[in-house]
């Protein structure tokens, strides 16, 4: 039990809401948090369930999506170790608001409804820190909807390229390359479109020379062209 405790306690000091709590405060919030595995692809909770409690990222990575009445799937952000996620229902009383899925084998810590406002209460430092997660969260999903409210599906590649090729691009001699680590349909889920419309206008890009396709390596030639078209569209 010491050494679950003792990952436990690392995991959360990770996490940006409790960095403040000295050691014991750590220990005890840990005793009361439970480790949860989830493989691949396993339901973490959906949406319109009852909110539980918080979960902690320990290791693995989390999506955070939500489903339309025709079924489409739009998603809200990728959680990784250190994150938490589900702060907002933990507080306003209300189901959580979108569903959640391991994307890879990942473990989780759950930490209840009741030990969470408890923390908060005793720790105003961590309910400042709470309303900064949601607040950061919320001017994300006002960022989505700019973008798919005034933005067509060409600028939203564009802008999801030149971000992966900005963070893991490498340059070569061919120019910035990077590997999709997503399949199209799961790149459309991202950016709010359908599968379809990704693989035309990667092909449209093809075309016009701002990319090049080597399998799932995308190669992009010009960087600053690639940036002129996000710009361009805004």
């Amino acid at each position: 039990m010491a050494n679950v405790n003792a990952s436990q306690i690392a995991a959360l000091k990770k996490v940006a809401l409790l960095a403040d709590l000295d050691a014991s405060e750590l220990e005890l919030l840990a005793s009361a948090a439970g480790r949860r595995r989830f493989e691949a692809g396993e339901l973490i909770f959906s949406e319109g369930d009852p909110c539980e409690g918080l979960y902690v990222v320990e290791s693995g990575l989390v999506k955070i999506f939500k489903v339309s009445a025709s079924g489409r799937e739009q998603v809200l952000t990728l959680e990784g170790p250190g994150a938490s996620v589900a702060e907002l229902p933990v507080f306003d009383g209300g189901n959580y608001p979108a569903s959640a899925v391991s994307e890879q084998a990942s473990e989780l810590l759950f930490i209840g409804k009741k030990d969470i406002r408890s923390l908060c209460l005793e720790h105003p430092e961590v309910a400042l820190k709470v309303l900064r997660a949601v607040s950061a969260r919320l001017r994300r999903l006002v960022d989505i909807v700019e973008e798919l409210s005034f933005t067509t599906v060409h600028h939203r590649l564009a802008a999801y390229l030149l971000r992966e090729a900005r963070s893991r691009g490498k340059r070569t001699a061919r120019g910035v390359e990077f590997t999709f680590t997503i399949s199209n349909q799961e790149l459309a889920s991202h950016i709010g479109t359908v599968r379809e419309l990704v693989s035309r206008n990667l092909s449209r890009m093809q075309s016009a020379g701002l990319i090049r396709m080597d399998g799932r390596t995308v190669i992009v030639r010009d960087l600053e062209a690639l940036e002129a078209e996000v710009k361009g569209k805004e």
